[in-house]
């Protein structure tokens, strides 16, 4: 008779049709699950794909398991040996192909019998003419440190008829190592005593592998999406301590016929995880006039932001020490071609004469500035110039324009606009060109920028970017 596991409850065998559909139901999920698992393209450094790629593992061989326990169940269990004077232990499974991981044993006390069904060789290693492991000899086949659990187990199981469940690795004849989940339970004769120890072993190397991965994937993304975290606060609190401090409109020089009012504002990416080096400052020279820039480095992050600091730094030293913006601009070009972090900017510097209302600049592979007059506005003509960091050596001209009281002069880096197809820079321009007549009828400079936020606000800007108003005072 079947053991006592089963001895409150008569087996009722399944409807072999229900069995069948459970099995074509499991093959084709494994199908499926499969070729999401073929289909799953892994790089070294995404560990988002290993993450995917080890749970489709894990659900695989979750399936092979089900698929197998699904054909015992249809074959039905076999007809057992009688056993004399005790319970019959539990059945050995049926195999259904020889890749099954599943194998059954079962140890006579009172025979010193030992049992051990085909598929438990196979786990072990071990061909069946060597004979099948006592329960004395089962440990030296597992790892120094499982010995002493099995020992306990084995004890409790025997003694105090404890059941069995828990794993423990095995080294093979062959040296491979395995790891089993061992389920059994003593077998108890009619005077009560522990006649036989049956039970049931499983193979779970390759799921507790697949679980591993698993885990290790977890941790690894966890640990990426820390660091990214950091990185990110950490490029915000440099760009926070790097950028211009003022807010509001500022009088550059205050109290002058010819004054500039002037307003900045940084817009942050739709996702705001994108930190980019982005810049913008406006400061008074000691010479009596204006200097203002905005500007771009290639990259996001920690990098880039720090790129931005060096070059705003030098930017403002060599403003203050009264080097003209064309000049200037070649100095940048130098410092960003010998800096440690190979990166490409693009940049535009003016600087203000209140005196003679002249606005001189230069330029590196930026947007020109907007000029807005009378409720026109246009681009101003580029002095030459290449992007920062393109090549050696490069001359940056210098261009001059004469502003009138009530101009409007806009300055900005081209992450206004989505970078797609249906956006371009030139319709970035276009768009702050159609703010024309709104600029003329607007008090000040930030009241100009609270214009530029409202038509290029919304989330769909893929970028940071910044935004720096001038307007000429009477």
């Amino acid at each position: 008779m079947p053991s006592h596991l089963f001895a409150d409850r008569p087996a009722q065998p399944p409807e072999p049709g229900s069995v069948d559909a459970l099995i074509s139901q499991t093959r084709r999920l494994r199908g499926e699950v499969d070729a999401v698992r073929r289909d799953t393209v892994v790089d070294d450094d995404d560990a988002q794909g290993r993450w995917q790629r080890a749970l489709c593992d894990l659900a695989v061989h979750h399936l092979d398991d089900l698929g197998q326990h699904l054909g015992q169940l249809k074959e039905g269990l076999p007809p057992a040996p009688e056993l004399i004077e005790a319970p019959q232990a539990a059945p050995e499974p049926e195999p259904e192909d020889h890749r099954t991981r599943v194998g059954s044993a079962e140890w006579n006390l009172l025979t010193d019998e030992v049992t051990w069904s085909d598929e438990l060789f196979q786990i072990f290693g071990r061909s069946p003419e060597s004979g099948a492991l006592p329960l004395d000899e089962l440990g030296s086949t597992l790892f120094s440190e499982d010995q002493p659990l099995l020992t306990a187990w084995v004890t409790a199981c025997l003694v105090d008829g404890r059941p069995i469940d828990g794993e423990f690795r095995i080294v093979r004849a062959d040296g491979r190592v395995r790891t089993l989940h061992m389920r059994g339970e003593p077998v108890i004769d009619s005077d009560g005593c522990t006649a036989s120890m049956w039970a049931v072993l499983r193979d779970v190397s390759e799921l507790r592998r697949s679980q591993r991965a698993v885990r290790e994937s977890q941790d690894s993304l966890q640990r990426r999406r820390e660091i990214a975290q950091t990185e990110h606060r950490l490029a915000v609190e440099l760009q926070e301590a790097v950028l211009p401090p003022w807010r509001g409109s500022l009088q550059f020089p205050s109290g002058s016929a010819g004054s500039l009012d002037v307003a900045a504002h940084y817009m942050p990416s739709a996702t705001s995880a994108l930190i980019g080096g982005d810049w913008y400052d406006a400061l008074e020279l000691p010479d009596g006039r204006s200097m203002l820039t905005v500007g771009d480095l290639t990259g996001h992050g920690v990098t880039a932001t720090s790129g931005m600091a060096m070059m705003l730094g030098a930017l403002r030293g060599m403003a203050m020490a009264g080097i003209e913006p064309g000049p200037l601009m070649g100095w940048l070009n130098q410092l960003l071609e010998t800096s440690v972090q190979p990166a490409l900017g693009s940049a535009v510097c003016c600087c203000y004469d209140p005196a003679r209302r002249v606005l001189s600049w230069a330029q590196a592979g930026h947007p020109a500035p907007l000029l807005f007059r009378r409720g026109t506005g246009r681009s101003l003509v580029p002095p030459e110039g290449v992007l920062l960091g393109a090549t050696s050596g490069a001359a940056y001209g210098q261009a001059e324009e004469h502003l009138e009281p009530g101009d409007v002069l806009v300055l900005s880096t081209d992450g206004l606009t989505p970078r797609s197809i249906e956006f371009s820079r030139t319709d970035g321009t276009e768009r702050l060109l159609s703010l024309a007549s709104r600029f003329s009828a607007a008090r000040s400079a930030q009241d100009c920028v609270r214009l530029v936020i409202q038509e290029f606000g919304d989330n769909r800007r893929e970028d940071d970017a910044c935004v720096l108003v001038a307007r000429v005072g009477g």
